[in-house]
């Protein structure tokens, strides 16, 4: 006999209005056409009309209001029975995070999880069932934030709207409508409710994703697209706008390839063919040339990047070869390709984005501050009207980056980006003044730098495993690392420059 089913499409004055206002859903059925976001007016008027009686309506609210309290208030934590372990919130945090949940709820609404558990065992008192989130969600990351979203609606059959904090980025003349952070959250949450078999929340956030996309950054589109394509046939229509928007943007084959899947890459560049957008004779770039530099920067190999240059007729600039390295590669080959000093640091690709662009969007202070030291200018805007600062602010949680910072503790490195490109900014030197600036440093500052890195190895060499040693280093090189501008920064051994950015970007 099939269970119940508890459907209500009412709009309750009542309600608080951090919830939907309809499609309250008890069951595993699909109640997705009546499942709408708070305050959407002409989503509860095309709600079908499936009023349930009062006492019912009222019922099921306070049922409703229980179970959400059973998952939300500490002070019934104690009744959890198991914990689902997040990987880490952050680029700044370290240990997993948990939440504390009850197997019979989520066994009840979602097969998955009723799978899972009894996979897990009956666990004790003592040692709790513990569930590893990425076992679940295995091909996209999914944040605490989204866990607790999609979880919420399984305790309460509501849903809350997108949360401020998580989905409002760094950048104050930005709407938070289609940013970054905004983008990401709602992937995560489609998509852990699609492994979750949670069709109403699919059905909710594809019709809000479909309903943004024409806002969302042409260099974000892939985000949404890679998850629409994890879903499959539940997020066909999404699937489909989302090839139809890069097919008319201006993404380049190199990021189609890095970034989608290669069915989907074929797909789009037959569609620009048989649309006229690109020509035979350029569909094919990049050339073989071009390849083989960015295969050996795939390989860490500059040495082979230097022969190929003589072997050829093509350039760094002609191959973007810095801006591929900045984008994909370590690090520490932006540094040894810079000290080649055969590229232009402020050369522009075929979309118009400097090298320090493509930085802001790496969100590694290591390579803007190489950049920043070879002479990249902070105030070169793109084809838009973007400078690299707004970039990094527009990719920043704002709750990431306000959030306060322990003593000792490495700051987000999305937050040490916005700081030296802010530092950079109101500095921005003119042309020639880097190098004087580096010329000024003088041997009185490399021999300070050096006494410096002979006492950070002696450090490296008698600390054991069971100390931290970028905290030893933070705390040797405080009160040295204040008098440091970015510029200064190059004379510092790579392991120190990382250590240091987050204490001099405060000076």
């Amino acid at each position: 006999m099939p269970a119940r089913r508890w459907t209500t499409a009412v709009q309750r004055r009542d309600m608080e209005p951090s919830y939907l206002t309809a499609g309250t859903a008890f069951s595993g059925s699909d109640n997705s056409s009546c499942v709408h976001f708070s305050g959407d007016a002409a989503a509860a008027a095309a709600a079908p009309d499936t009023a349930a009686p009062a006492g019912e309506v009222e019922g099921l609210r306070r049922l409703s209001d229980h179970l959400g309290s059973a998952f939300q208030s500490p002070n019934f934590e104690f009744l959890a029975d198991a914990r689902i372990a997040v990987g880490p919130p952050g680029d700044g945090g370290s240990a997993p995070r948990e939440v504390a949940v009850h197997r019979c709820v989520l066994s009840a609404r979602s097969i998955i999880f009723r799978e899972e558990f009894a996979r897990l065992g009956r666990g004790t008192a003592a040692a709790p069932v513990r569930m590893e989130l990425k076992e679940l969600v295995k091909d996209f990351e999914v944040g605490y934030d989204a866990l607790v979203a999609v979880l919420g609606y399984l305790y309460t059959g509501r849903v809350a709207p997108l949360p401020k904090a998580v989905c409002a980025c760094v950048d104050e003349e930005c709407r938070h409508e289609a940013c970054r952070p905004a983008v990401d959250f709602m992937a995560e949450v489609l998509y852990a409710s699609s492994v979750f078999q949670i069709a109403e929340l699919v059905s909710l956030f594809q019709r809000h994703l479909l309903g943004i996309l024409d806002k969302v950054a042409t260099d974000d589109i892939p985000v949404i697209l890679s998850v629409a394509k994890l879903c499959d046939n539940s997020c066909a229509n999404l699937l489909n706008k989302c090839i139809d928007v890069v097919v008319k943007s201006d993404l380049d084959t190199i990021t189609l390839e890095k970034k989608m899947p290669p069915d989907i890459v074929k797909q789009i560049m037959d569609l620009r063919l048989n649309f006229g957008l690109v020509g035979p004779e350029s569909s094919s770039f990049p050339d073989k040339h071009v390849k083989r530099i960015h295969r050996a920067l795939d390989s860490d190999d500059v040495d082979l990047v230097r022969m190929l240059l003589k072997e050829g007729n093509t350039t760094l600039d002609d191959a973007c070869a810095l801006h591929y390295a900045v984008a994909y590669c370590d690090s520490k080959i932006t540094t040894e390709l810079l000290d080649l000093a055969l590229a232009d640091v402020n050369h522009r690709d075929f979309r118009g984005y400097t090298v320090l662009h493509i930085a802001a969007m790496r969100k590694e202070p290591k390579i803007i501050v190489s950049l920043l030291t070879k002479g990249a200018r902070p105030s070169d805007l793109t084809l838009d009207g973007r400078k690299a600062l707004q970039i990094a602010k527009r990719l920043t949680k704002s709750v990431e980056y306000l959030r306060s910072i322990e003593e000792g503790e490495a700051s987000p490195k999305s937050r040490l980006c916005i700081e030296i490109l802010e530092q950079a900014e109101r500095r921005d030197p003119q042309v020639g003044e880097a190098s004087v600036s580096l010329a000024m440093a003088g041997d009185d500052l490399r021999g300070r730098l050096l006494y410096l890195e002979n006492r950070g190895n002696s450090i490296r060499s008698l600390a054991s495993t069971s100390f931290d040693f970028d905290l030893i280093v933070q705390f040797f090189f405080h009160r040295f690392a204040r008098s440091i501008t970015y510029h200064q920064l190059l004379f510092f051994p790579p392991f120190l420059q990382i250590s240091l950015c987050g204490t001099f970007v405060h000076s």
